[in-house]
């Protein structure tokens, strides 16, 4: 950086600023909040990411060219300061800095789209078109250091029990867990899409790795305007070898239970809310058959075999926390769950639910290549379209396997107490959002 021609560095960030340093020149960089002026004295608040100072400019004591700038500078410009630490009980945090130069290096506008501060209150769709400006909020910001230590919490967590982290493909031809709408992609002379799940592909790397893990982006082209749908979200996904729907399940509450603690460990003086999340496992079963019969006694009745509206989830969901929904009908789920020996109708699957939030859905999957055929028909598809992925089962290259796909923004949600999703993205992607 460069300071009135002079090449200098940063010494401290707003927050190292304490009483301790008193009499130590500083040199900080941060952006310019609460800009006062009572005529012999001037003042402005500079924050970073780690804290905020008063900068304090007694016209006495100030470089006049300091002293004459001051009152020009803009809320949110980012300016570079070189002053005194002096203790001052008055000031927050009982320190500031005296400033001998100050440069301004970006001017804010004004007025700007949004007060960051939050004091002038915008609309969720005003904040999001000035994304950038919103994130300085502090409590915006946030939700995005909890997301960071999420994502830190899932990869040791997995790291230390032996899985992999793998990426794969997000460009794929036609065929589809599931058949549902993809998003088509310009790629030369064929078709292709963009992918909705690493499932297929996961579920064949078992075969090599065993134990696989993949965070990364799934693409839904569902025309969903609610608040908790995206059409770019990120998931993530396990997959493991030998291992049932029992298994993966006890490795969801786990996990669950290890990022809570770690968050309220690390940051439960910034989300209070926390200590309302008691995620003991094991986590309360439901049966797909017993959620049928407990909403039947509210008098909200269900077809057998249909998925679950968010009325119902509603319902269903009051006085809950965690909880898992089990045993789902066929028709509810993936050609490639795996049918319940006891009750073929049934599969060997569950989702794992917040309150009438579904956060993750698993299972046990089909290892057996006639079964997937089977499966394939039933529900409409062409075995033929889905023959790169089959045949890895017909060379008995992929052993029983289980695994879930998690949510990653809807448990952020949950986390951070956010009621609408577009809240945990930096840049969301819904049905009607392409910018910024």
């Amino acid at each position: 950086m460069r300071l009135k021609g002079e090449r200098v560095s940063i010494t401290h960030s707003c927050g190292e600023i304490t009483p301790a340093l008193e009499g130590r020149e500083v040199i900080l960089a941060g952006f310019v909040k609460n800009v006062r002026d009572l005529g012999g004295i001037r003042f402005f608040l500079l924050y970073d990411v780690w804290g905020e100072v008063q900068i304090t400019a007694p016209r006495s004591l100030t470089p006049p060219e300091v002293f004459a700038l001051l009152p020009s500078l803009t809320p949110e410009s980012a300016v570079l300061v070189k002053g005194t630490v002096k203790v001052a009980e008055q000031a927050p945090g009982g320190v500031e800095v005296l400033p001998k130069a100050v440069e301004v290096l970006s001017r804010a506008a004004v007025p700007l789209p949004l007060d960051p501060t939050g004091r002038i209150k915008s609309t969720l769709e005003t904040r999001l078109n000035a994304r950038v400006l919103d994130l300085r909020h502090a409590q915006r910001r946030t939700i995005f250091k909890v997301r960071h230590m999420v994502l830190n919490s899932i990869r040791e967590f997995f790291s230390s029990r032996g899985f992999l982290e793998v990426h794969t493909p997000k460009i794929v031809a036609t065929a589809t867990e599931s058949g549902s709408a993809l998003f088509p992609v310009a790629y030369f002379e064929k078709e292709a899409f963009l992918s909705q799940s690493p499932q297929l592909y996961k579920e064949v790397l078992t075969g090599c790795f065993q134990k696989v893990l993949e965070i990364g982006p799934i693409f839904r082209a569902e025309e969903f305007n609610t608040p908790k749908h995206l059409n770019e979200a990120i998931s993530v996904d396990i997959e493991v070898a030998f291992a049932d729907c029992e298994d993966v399940m006890k490795l969801l509450e786990e996990l669950i239970d290890n990022i809570v603690g770690s968050l309220k460990e690390k940051m439960g003086k910034e989300l209070p809310l926390l200590e309302q999340l008691t995620p003991r496992p094991p986590f309360e079963r439901l049966t797909y058959a017993e959620v049928l019969e407990a909403l039947e006694k509210k008098g909200y009745k269900i077809p057998w075999g249909s998925d679950l509206p968010t009325p119902a989830e509603r319902i269903l969901g009051e006085g809950r926390g965690f909880y898992f929904i089990t045993h789902w009908p066929a028709e509810c789920k993936p050609f490639y769950a795996m049918p319940c020996q006891h009750d073929p109708s049934c599969t060997e699957t569950f989702d794992l639910m917040w309150k009438d939030l579904e956060l993750a859905s698993g299972g046990t999957r089909i290892h057996q290549p006639e079964l997937l055929e089977e499966r394939l028909r039933a529900k409409g598809l062409n075995p033929e379209s889905f023959e790169p992925h089959l045949r890895h089962f017909r060379w008995g290259l992929v052993p029983p396997h289980a695994g879930w796909g998690l949510g990653l923004e809807r448990l952020l949600m949950v986390l951070t107490g956010q009621e609408n999703i577009r809240e945990c993205v930096l840049f969301p992607r819904d049905r009607h959002r392409l910018v910024p």
